[in-house]
This record gives structure tokens, C-alpha cells and sequence, in this order.
């Protein structure tokens, strides 16, 4: 009987593990040193603040896998032999397979900085992460948060409910601006400052500096000195694949794959986020290091180890985040405000004293929507979609927009006002399909 040895107990891992289960009789085994049971990643910054615990996090009862007739073996690979099939373990043991699936996800990035190896400095990605910051703050009063982006201000979300004061350091002008419209990261800059978080921008850390092994403050670039207890580094992942790069197998800043999450060798795939897809979809990233293409890989690649051979589609882009208490979401593609080809352009709307935002991207030759981006305003995911692939324009988008509202009974609030706004940049006249507007709201 072929032998399925999957490594790594992740979103990507765990659902190839359960969709060759359902279609095959395959002996299936699966190697992870984090945790022995799968468990919900983006779960655990609510653990951290006492909103769960670490078990409500697992979807999966403990005799799940037993029952399934999934072997779990909680180790770390250090080597793989594909000329042999064979896997070199932690425990010093070996495991042969007849099909590999690597699933070994990412690691947080740690720059050479002076004072790195202090006690008081850690990443957020991992459980033994989430466990090390629990007992590095337990007295602690001053955080620094280097490096913006979405774990960057989970952390500080988590810290802040702990009643420590954070500073947020990042680089960039203005917070994640390398993904948000100039809008959208202003709107996220007030927002961030309005929960007390001293935000930085524009700056980045030099080193990090303590006596006796404990952290006491942090040095800045642009010589500003930080006193605090826990520095908290979130300056972006790679892909974990360090065991594989003197096995033969074929990487770059990611383990390289076909459409089929297919490696240089015919029986060992890679997917999730260490995967770095050699000709990836348009419009997509060659690296994917969201929930929902993971678990898309793990069907995909169990569909061809079960016989039938599939490409990877994920169709459109999208993705969703929350910065503190604003939820963000994105559908097809909107650029940053610095990176908007000259074929495209966008349609703004925003309400800064509300905390919400709209962007359409639309191509100008024929006002063709690319992608819709959000925050603070919920949307409808399977419309928005379907208006991609029917390529709607950006004139029945915006008069059709509160068909895509999720929230009816909050969001139509600024259906009036976003047609309002068009008409008036367009020179439109499109008229509202509902005149729901609750008169509390002030939009002047």
C-alpha cells in the first residue's frame, strides 16, 4: 500500500490529510514537532487574551485521527532523501513514503540586530511562540511591536488587552501602505493612534539592548531609545524549508511547484505557505500565506494523489484581516495607491470619522472593475466574484453596491453617500435602487 507521509499539521497539511482519507484507503502519516493535534493558527492571539482556551482552538476531537486511521507523529525533519524516499527525524529516526507532501509552513523573520538573543524578544507564528510571549510579559508594562502589517497589529491587539503600553515601529510612511490605498492606511494610522499605541513611522530599529540577559530598551535608526521589557518582532514570514536545501528538491525563497503543486520530483508536492508556484495564477502571488489558498492547495493536491490529477485554481484574489476592531477585505486585485498601473484607476470613498472605507479598481479604457477593497464595511463575497468573472463596470457596480453589503441593517448607511460621491467625481447621475439612510448618522 502507498504510503502518504505529509509534513506539517497546518491548514494546507491537515486538509490533504482528510480529503486522501475520504477518497482512499492510503496509509497516511503526519509529522509535526508544534503541536500533535491540528489547531486554528489565527485562533491563538484570542488564547493569549482569555477570550479562549488552547483546546477550543482544535475543530477536531482527539480521537479524530485514530478514528480515520491518520498516524500523527510529533517530530521535526531535519532531512529528506528523495532519492530514496526517506525522511530523517529529530528523534533520530527514519519514515519511508511513496508520496511526500511538504506542508511545512513559515517562519517569522529575525534580522542580524544587536541584542536579538535577549530574553524578552520574540516572534509571532508559531504555538511555542504564542507560549513564549505569555511567559515573557507576564510583568511586563512597556512593548515595542517592530514592523507593521497584520501580526504586527494582532500583537499589539494582544498586548493592549494585558494592559501593556505599546509602541508600533514601522518603516513605511504610513502603516502598511505597501497593500492599502493612501485612504485606507491614513484611515488605519488615526485608527491605530485613537486605541493609545504609540505609532512610529517612518523608522526602524537599530538594536536592542539589555544587561543581564533581560531586554531594557530598544535603539531606533533614527536615534530615538525606547525603554520597554518585551520587543515583539513581526517584519514579515518566509517559508520554513531549511531540511530541504541539500535534498535536490527544487527552491527559491519557497520549495518551487507546477499547477499541480508538483516538485523536480514526480512523488513529492508542497503546499501552503512554503510553496512558490513557478508560473502562479494572474494576478496572484508566486508565495501564499493565507488561510484559504492553503487549504485550497490541500484538496487539490489530495485530488491528484487520489487519481485525479488537478491544477491548482483559486480563482480571484481575496483575503480578510482586522486591524484592532476595523475589519479589512480585499476581492480581485487593488493596488496600493504608489503601485496603480497607468491602465487602471480608482474609485475612493471614506469616511474618517466613521472608520470606513471603499476602493473599486477599475481598468479606464472600459471602466472594467479589477477588485473591490473594504474596511469597516462587511461585503458580499459570492457577488463580488461573480461581478469579476461577468466583468462588470465600475458604473453598475456602484449603482448596484448595496447588493454586495453583508450587514443590511448597518452598512446601507453609506449606500446614499458612496453614490452621492461617484456622481459627483464621474459627473453621473445615477440614481440610489433604496433610499435606506439612518438619520443618526452624520455624513456631511
Amino acid at each position: 500500500m502507498d504510503h502518504v507521509v505529509i509534513i506539517g499539521n497546518g491548514i494546507s497539511g491537515i486538509t490533504a490529510a482528510r480529503f486522501i482519507r475520504k477518497s482512499s484507503d492510503l496509509k497516511i502519516t503526519v509529522i509535526s514537532d508544534e503541536h500533535p493535534y491540528f489547531f486554528s493558527r489565527t485562533a491563538l492571539m484570542y488564547v493569549y487574551m482569555g477570550h479562549m482556551k488552547f483546546s477550543q482552538t482544535q475543530p477536531y476531537e482527539n480521537w479524530f485521527w485514530k478514528k480515520n486511521n491518520i498516524s500523527l507523529i510529533q517530530s521535526r525533519v531535519t532531512s529528506v532523501s528523495p532519492e530514496i524516499n526517506k525522511l530523517q527525524l529529530g528523534n533520530g529516526k527514519h519514515i519511508s513514503y511513496s508520496k511526500l507532501i511538504i506542508a511545512s509552513g513559515s517562519k517569522y523573520n529575525m534580522l542580524n540586530w544587536p541584542g536579538k538573543d535577549l530574553n524578552g524578544v520574540s516572534g509571532l507564528y508559531h504555538k511555542q511562540d504564542l507560549d513564549h510571549i505569555t511567559k515573557l510579559t507576564q510583568n511586563c508594562k512597556n512593548a515595542v511591536i517592530v514592523g507593521g502589517g497584520l501580526i504586527g497589529i494582532e500583537l499589539a491587539e494582544m498586548l493592549l488587552s494585558k494592559d501593556i503600553k505599546v509602541t508600533l515601529v514601522c518603516r513605511e510612511k504610513s502603516f502598511w501602505d505597501n497593500a492599502l490605498t493612501d485612504d485606507q492606511s491614513q484611515l488605519i494610522n488615526n485608527h491605530i493612534q485613537s486605541h493609545k499605541i504609540n505609532l512610529i513611522l517612518n523608522d526602524t530599529l537599530k538594536s536592542i539592548e539589555g544587561e543581564k540577559g533581560f531586554v531594557e530598551s530598544v535603539l531606533l535608526e533614527s536615534g530615538l531609545k525606547i525603554p520597554c521589557e518585551f520587543v515583539g518582532i513581526t517584519i514579515g514570514v518566509s517559508p520554513n524549508i531549511d531540511f530541504i536545501k541539500d535534498s535536490g528538491i527544487n527552491f527559491d525563497k519557497g520549495i518551487l511547484v507546477n499547477e499541480y503543486l508538483s516538485t523536480n520530483y514526480s512523488n513529492i508536492y508542497a503546499v501552503g505557505d512554503c510553496a512558490e508556484h513557478l508560473n502562479p495564477p494572474k494576478n496572484r502571488p508566486k508565495i501564499e500565506s493565507i488561510w484559504y489558498s492553503g487549504r485550497l492547495m490541500g484538496e487539490t493536491v489530495a485530488k491528484t494523489i487520489c487519481g485525479s490529477k488537478s491544477k491548482y485554481k483559486p480563482g480571484h484574489w481575496f483575503n480578510s484581516a482586522k486591524f484592532l476592531d476595523i475589519e479589512y477585505q480585499i476581492y480581485g486585485q487593488v493596488n496600493n495607491t504608489k503601485s496603480i498601473s497607468k491602465d487602471n484607476a480608482q474609485f475612493n470613498w471614506n469616511n474618517f470619522s466613521k472608520s470606513v472605507s471603499i476602493s473599486i479598481q477599475y481598468v479606464k479604457s472600459n471602466y472594467q472593475i479589477t477588485g473591490i477593497s473594504s474596511l469597516g464595511i462587511r461585503l458580499r463575497q459570492e457577488v463580488i466574484q461573480n461581478w469579476l468573472d461577468e466583468k462588470k463596470d465600475i458604473h453598475f457596480t456602484v449603482k448596484n453596491f448595496e447588493k454586495i453589503l453583508f450587514d443590511p441593517e448597518f452598512s446601507t448607511n453609506y449606500y446614499n453617500p458612496i453614490i452621492k460621491t461617484f456622481n459627483e467625481i464621474f459627473k453621473v447621475n445615477l440614481k440610489p435602487k433604496s433610499n435606506k439612510i439612518l438619520s443618526i448618522f452624520n455624513f456631511q
